[in-house]
């Protein structure tokens, strides 16, 4: 007997276009200038803004924030204290040629329970970029 799932409708252009909006209002709202990465649930760039204003390197660490999200399919914010020098973890940041950056604002994006991206939000305090991001992924649902 064959049991068949309902397939999860993947990550859109669309759905990556809300997510970028809902941060960047949430940001805006609170006067601060941010970069915003969604990624699909390859890792592949969906969309990225960057505010005028905001400081260059956010737009890499937005990037970073999210494909941490989505490999370790957990908010960034979570897995600080795992990489601390007596964390678990400890060592993957340097054991692996990739792109990690444990710092708040990385969400793991999920339809049905599947992981379909990230979001990461880059350019505030990382509680805030977290905060952006989560907004983001709730507007999305």
């Amino acid at each position: 007997m064959t049991t068949r799932t309902a397939a999860v409708t993947p990550l859109t252009s669309e759905d990556a276009e809300s997510l970028l909006t809902a941060a960047r209002r949430a940001a805006e709202a609170a006067g601060v200038t941010v970069s915003v990465t969604v990624l699909d649930a390859g890792g592949h760039l969906l969309a990225f803004r960057r505010d005028d204003r905001a400081v260059l390197i956010s737009g890499e660490t937005s990037t970073r924030k999210a494909y941490t999200a989505l490999q370790l399919n957990s908010p960034t914010a979570d897995l600080v204290e795992l990489v601390k020098p007596d964390g678990p973890f400890h060592s993957l940041t340097t054991a692996l040629d990739r792109p990690l950056l444990f710092i708040a604002g990385g969400v793991p994006v999920h339809r049905d329970g599947t992981l379909i991206g990230a979001i990461g939000v880059g350019g505030g305090a990382p509680e805030q970029d977290h905060t952006f991001a989560v907004t983001a992924t709730a507007a999305l649902a």
